[in-house]
């Protein structure tokens, strides 16, 4: 039947993202599960033809040509194409792993089957491991994950049919505590998002040169006006050991466990959240690598983050498609102080919070979605000069699950970069446990390891000082104050 009849156009957004992806930064959303039994082949290929393609998205092509993005049903689909066994060579230890996700990372899909691949490696010294690709024109991570969730189960005795995959995403939707921590910051619609992102397109500079038609405008639309001129007005983030030309070849590297409580006892102590303890810790890892590698690093300086923000209401919940805007975060790597850094991304984050950042650059990848691809790249390198790394965290399950019946040990995914951002942070809570993961382009850190394995040596020394300081009821912030004589806080210095 002829391909013509089958095909459906792709959103605004997401065409944007399919035409994003450039030989210096692919846009594929890479991950790993690693298992602590053996499953069989079969089982993980039914179950992932039962499940994965029950999103019927996965068995279409994203095609691009001058009529426009379309999805198109791919005729001759083979799921064996997609699902592969792989081996590693040598010893099959850890570096041998990391180099086969780099290399997968660093290597384009095939652009004439459906975007996404699985590889099942059997031989890994500490049990086997299945990687995944799925391309981010397919949907954004908060989906991803709702969507490698349905292939798992809370039992090795898990069963494989699509019923019981409809079933399993209408609980998760209705009734899992996950989904809703994961739509929490959703609070814009898209609708509003892509709104004004045609009528940022239409009404170009001259909104921007002429206040007065802003001040006619109502005041959300204002405030989402201010947030698109701050935007584009943000200086280039400075030269640093992380910017400038990019390679081809990317490198990953990822953490052990940390245990979830520990961070939870600092962000208690410390009354800041969760969230903002692990992104002060990945600050001072950067801090340190920084001045490792010779970077003068001035008092109060930082680097850009874009980190992403949910705008998927819950009524999307089992929506392919990217559903999210950016936010750029300041993060304090000119503080020695390592309790100081927490505080200062605690305030900075709440600043965010209560911004528009993220409607704003939704609208934007929806007004670019619409216009010619040469628009494209110009528009993405000018935001991207503004940031040198980006961060996601993303609360996975809290209970122990089961893939084709082998027990999941331990979960990671590494997030893509675009223009000319060179560095990716991921953070996954999976079973009262966190990991990090991180992605850099070979030019500019050929070695991932030197930033990761820092990260549990910040942790653990803010652990010990959180531990040793007196218990408040202030805020973080105010807290902050008081400690600013504390000898804990001055041991805290350069750490």
């Amino acid at each position: 039947m002829n391909a013509e009849l089958h095909k459906e156009p792709i959103s605004k957004v997401d065409t944007a993202w399919l035409r994003m992806e450039q030989p210096t930064n692919l846009m594929m959303i890479t991950g790993i599960m690693a298992l602590d039994d053996h499953i069989d082949y079969q089982r993980l290929v039914d179950t992932i033809r039962a499940r994965f393609l029950s999103f019927r998205r996965f068995g279409q092509n994203a095609v691009d040509n001058a009529r426009g993005a379309y999805w198109v049903d791919d005729e001759d689909f083979d799921i064996h194409a997609h699902v592969r066994r792989a081996a590693l060579p040598g010893r099959a230890d850890r570096a041998e792993l990391e180099e086969f996700v780099s290399d997968l990372a660093s290597t384009p899909l095939n652009k004439s089957r459906p975007l996404w691949q699985f590889h099942y490696i059997e031989n890994y010294v500490d049990g086997p491991v299945v990687v995944s690709r799925i391309h981010h024109c397919y949907a954004d991570g908060i989906a991803l994950v709702q969507v490698m969730l349905t292939l798992t189960d809370s039992s090795p005795e898990g069963r494989v049919s699509a019923s019981d995959a409809e079933s399993w995403k209408r609980k998760r939707t209705s009734e899992s505590g996950i989904f809703r921590r994961l739509t929490e910051p959703a609070r814009e619609g898209i609708d509003l998002a892509v709104h004004w992102g045609f009528k940022l397109v239409e009404e170009g500079l001259r909104i921007l040169k002429e206040p007065e038609r802003a001040g006619q405008c109502a005041a959300e639309a204002t405030e989402i006006l201010q947030e698109l001129a701050h935007a584009l007005t943000l200086p280039d983030d400075p030269q640093t050991v992380f910017k400038g030309d990019l390679g081809i070849r990317k490198e990953v590297a990822w953490t052990n466990s940390v245990p979830l409580h520990e961070v939870k006892a600092i962000s208690r102590v410390l009354r800041c959240t969760v969230n903002d303890v692990l992104i002060a810790a990945v600050t001072g890892a950067l801090r340190r690598y920084m001045l490792e590698r010779g970077d003068v690093i001035a008092p109060g300086a930082g680097i850009r983050a874009t980190v992403p923000v949910n705008l998927r209401p819950l009524e999307h919940a089992r929506e392919l498609g990217n559903h999210f805007g950016v936010v750029f975060l300041d993060l304090p790597v000119g503080e020695p102080n390592l309790l100081k850094r927490v505080y200062e991304v605690n305030a900075r984050m709440n600043e965010l919070k209560s911004s528009k950042q993220a409607t704003v650059a939704l609208g934007l990848l929806a007004a670019l979605g619409m216009g010619p691809a040469v628009l494209q790249k110009p528009s993405l390198e000018l935001l991207s000069r503004k940031a040198s790394t980006v961060l996601t965290n993303v609360p996975g399950p809290r209970e122990p699950l089961y893939l084709a019946g082998g027990k999941i040990r331990s979960m990671m995914f590494w997030v893509p970069q675009n223009g000319s951002i060179g560095m990716g942070v991921s953070i996954l809570s999976y079973n009262e446990k966190v990991y990090f993961g991180l992605m850099t382009d070979r030019k500019r850190v050929p070695d991932p390891h030197a930033i990761i394995d820092q990260l549990g040596g910040e942790l653990e020394r803010l652990l010990l000082v959180s531990m040793m300081l007196p218990l408040d009821d202030r805020p973080c912030c105010d807290l902050a104050e008081g400690l600013l004589e504390h000898s804990l806080f001055k041991l805290a210095d350069h750490g």
